[in-house]
Parts: structure tokens; sequence; C-alpha cells
């Protein structure tokens, strides 16, 4: 090993990113903690198998899926107990994320076994570096329901979210997907596609969902490969005209009559009765609907 190896803890889980396409995105760090794990959990062994042998590694592996994470958290937090070290690893990019790994990660806090991220590549964090919006807050949403009807009443639930919106989302389906975004969220929402990221083909188109949605429709190699897409956060909505004499006119309107409520809440505030009348017209329609 050369001289500034990472040297790893026994009785530890090391939850290790790997590159999501180039990779030369793999760290020394992860590389080193690969080779002196005593078994490596994989989502699937045959691809990690591929990287593993590119780098000289001959770790052994065990298969950790999601239909196998639960039983198999157990087995390896009790090798872990014992002494060993157990790095995990997603297919491409960071465990637990849109992946397995969740479960193993649980486990073992709750046993007391120390988790060491081994930070690097997330489709996650590279897609919102590249999009460019400036909300501050970001929402990761990971996969939505793959039937259109499911689809749309998630998306109308997340349309008026003042948040950068993340999605992942298969190739076979990004094109329906994208239909749905557009007749949901409306065609001018800005957005960014990330499609096979820091790969050969990659592709980052941003523009409007009814651009994105022409584009994608008018290429079949921008339905091949892995997607994310970025979501600008929605606009602000203007606020009603007399909407800060809410709080005064809600529990008057519970109370009393719509003119009488009004008339009170006048000589309460001594805002403009025109105002108020016409503020508390909106309340009492919208909560009788």
């Amino acid at each position: 090993m050369h001289d500034d190896t990472f040297l790893v803890s026994k009785c530890s889980l090391y939850v290790v990113a790997t590159p999501i396409g180039n990779r030369g995105d793999f760290t020394s760090r992860a590389l080193d903690v690969l080779r002196q794990a005593d078994v490596i959990a994989a989502e699937d062994t045959r691809v990690t198998g591929l990287l593993l042998k590119h780098y000289g590694i001959s770790t052994p592996m065990v298969s950790l899926r999601e239909h196998n994470e639960r039983g198999m958290a157990e087995k390896l937090v009790s090798r872990m107990q014992a002494g060993e070290v157990v790095a995990q690893v997603s297919d491409a990019g960071t465990p637990a994320i849109s992946d397995p790994g969740a479960v193993l990660v649980a486990t073992a806090h709750a046993a007391g076994v120390p988790v060491v991220p081994i930070p690097g590549a997330s489709a996650l964090t590279t897609a919102l570096s590249a999009a460019g919006f400036t909300a501050p807050h970001a929402l990761f949403y990971g996969f939505l329901q793959p039937k259109s009807g499911q689809r749309k009443a998630e998306l109308a639930q997340l349309q008026a979210l003042p948040f950068q919106i993340v999605f992942y989302e298969a190739p076979h389906r990004i094109l329906e997907c994208l239909a749905d975004l557009v007749e949901v969220l409306g065609p001018s929402r800005e957005a960014v596609l990330c499609r096979e990221l820091t790969k050969t083909f990659e592709t980052i188109r941003r523009g409007s969902l009814a651009e994105l949605h022409a584009f994608v429709a008018a290429d079949s190699n921008q339905q091949r490969g892995e997607c994310v897409l970025v979501l600008d956060a929605a606009a602000a909505q203007p606020k009603a005209a007399g909407d800060e004499y809410d709080s005064l006119l809600l529990p008057l309107l519970a109370e009393l009559p719509l003119k009488q409520a009004v008339a009170l809440a006048v000589q309460i505030s001594s805002a403009p009765r025109n105002l108020l009348y016409e503020r508390a017209l909106q309340l009492k329609k919208a909560g009788d609907t």
C-alpha cells in the first residue's frame, strides 16, 4: 500500500460512493476502503465485479439487494460485531439514495456499529450543480410512480412548492413523464434534463418543460440512459388583497354573518370597509367549497 493509504477501522460499515459513469470520479479513499474491507456488500455483484477487476481489487462480495436487504443486513452486522470491515456499494453513485443501502445502515446504527461515509459521485448533486437554479432549497424526490395517473397525483402535490425538485427517471418512461409534467405543472415551468451524467453521451439541456418534451420526442437517443430532472422552484403566488387581515376575519366569519363580521373587523382594524368586505367574500367562498 502507498504511504498515504487511508486505513480502515475494524468493526465498521463503510458506505462507499462509486462512479456514476466516468471512472475518473472514483476517489483514492474509496479504493483504499474496498481493498482493505473483509467483504463488499454490492447491489449487483456482476456490475461491481467489473469495477473491481478494473482496479485489481479481489475483495470478496455478497449481494445486498432490495429483496434480501433485511436478512443480509443482520448477517453483515454480526460479521462487523465479530471484527470484520464491511464496505457497501450500489451499482453506481452513493448507496441508499434511490438505491438499496438504508436498511443496512440503520441496522448498523441500531447495533452500535460505526458507520463511515466515503463520499463521492452522486447523480443528485451532479445534476443540481449543473442546473443553475438559484432557489436556496432543494427537494430530492427520487423516482415518481410509474403509472401516469399516480404520477400526476404526486405532481399535483408538488406543484406549488418553492423548492428546486429533483427526480430520477428511467429511460423508457422519460417521454411520458415529461408529458405529465407539462400537463400538471404547465408548459412554461423551467427545468433541466440531465441524461447519462459523466458518460460519453452526456446530455444537459435546460429549457421549459414544453421545450424539453419536444427535444426528447424528436430524438430517440434522448430516450436512452438514466435521467435526472431538476425543476426550478414554483413562482411565488401573488398575495390576495387584504390577506393580512385573515387572522382577524376568519374567527369572526366562523361566528357571525358576513356583514356583521366585516363591520366588527372595520372597528377593530380601521381598515377600509371595501377591502375587508371583498376579502371576507373570498374567504367565505373558499370555506364553502
